[in-house]
């Protein structure tokens, strides 16, 4: 899947919302939007957004937090028809615990969302049935070794047999499948990763039964691939 580039000029035209059965993935650079989007986290981001911002240790984080959820409010505020700072959001029950920690929503709208970042990225994705999407920088080598042991068995087979070079990129590829699938859930990681097997060949994931799970492309034609994996889940039927 390609995802959208979000810039500075997607602001000039209100983007169209998600059809059905089809999402609408928009990836970005923080530096493409720091300087136009972090002036507006002040007043579009209400007090809990800005209070998680501001604890962030790393400047680069916090900027990076601050750009991606003005431009999630901008982007639901445009398919809504509301203005941005009146978008309310809210936690699912987890359907591991029932607690107040599952897939974010906005109530009474047929809209889901889904929005993660990394180090100078982030991927944002909306649906009208329940999405989840995922983003990673390429881990090392010992990052690798380190969390095969969180993965389907099966998939830490395959990369027992991956060659040693290729092995953070198919780790990577394994677990952002993983995370959009558990965050399109809602449960994140108080479902064991260890249950579903998503795969870790580059030809795509492994086919789970009521949902779609894409690689999504990091990077463009002309410009040298990005070292990050991503990947969207969506639910084929609403709840």
């Amino acid at each position: 899947m390609r995802p959208e580039r979000l810039t500075s000029a997607a602001w000039t035209r209100p983007p169209e919302p998600p059809r059905p059965g089809r999402p609408r993935v928009w990836l970005a650079r923080v530096e493409d939007l720091r300087d136009v989007v972090a002036p507006l986290a002040g007043t579009l981001l209400d007090g809990g957004e800005r209070a998680r911002a501001a604890a962030l240790r790393r400047a680069s984080d916090r900027d990076g937090y601050r750009v991606a959820h003005v431009c999630l409010r901008l982007l639901l505020g445009a398919y809504l028809q509301v203005e941005p700072p009146d978008v309310t959001f809210v936690r699912l029950p987890c359907p591991v615990c029932g607690g107040p920690h599952g897939r974010p929503d906005v109530p009474g709208v047929p809209l889901c969302f889904s929005l993660s970042r990394t180090d100078g990225l982030f991927l944002l994705a909306f649906a009208d049935t329940a999405v989840g999407a995922d983003i990673e920088r390429l881990p090392d080598p010992d990052t690798v070794a380190a969390l095969t042991e969180t993965l389907h068995p099966r998939e830490a087979d395959e990369l027992a047999v991956c060659p040693a070079d290729l092995r953070p990129a198919a780790f990577a590829r394994a677990w952002t499948r993983k995370e959009a699938y558990l965050k399109g859930l809602g449960t994140g990681l108080a479902r064991d990763p260890r249950l579903d097997h998503l795969g870790t060949c580059a030809r795509g994931p492994r086919r789970i039964p009521g949902w779609t799970v894409d690689d999504v492309t990091v990077g463009e034609a002309e410009e040298a691939e990005e070292d990050a994996a991503a990947a969207v889940a969506v639910a084929e039927q609403r709840p």
